[in-house]
């Protein structure tokens, strides 16, 4: 279920400020949706997989977190982040 690094690598280019950009919010947000999406799709064929859905549960509250974060401290760039994720906001 870990990234690969190179579509990791990817997302992070894509979602970083600047160059050697690793942990800002965006790009946190980013990877935590891919992860998300990930277990989604796991979840389709796997339904009682009971012990998965308590970690994909606790990384939403952490996206949603960051999130908040976000919106209260740069909102334009939550703004673009919802929008280039299309998540439901």
């Amino acid at each position: 279920m870990v990234l690969e690094i190179k579509s990791k690598k990817e997302m992070m280019g894509s979602f970083a400020e600047h160059e050697k950009d690793t942990g800002s919010c965006g790009v946190q947000v980013a990877l935590l949706t891919n992860r998300i999406n990930a277990l989604t799709e796991h979840f389709k064929s796997h339904k009682k997989d009971f012990n998965s859905r308590v970690g994909l549960l606790r990384l939403v509250s952490q996206r949603k977190r960051l999130l908040v974060y976000l919106k209260r401290e740069n909102a334009e760039r939550y703004r673009e982040l919802v929008e280039k994720l299309q998540l439901k906001k």
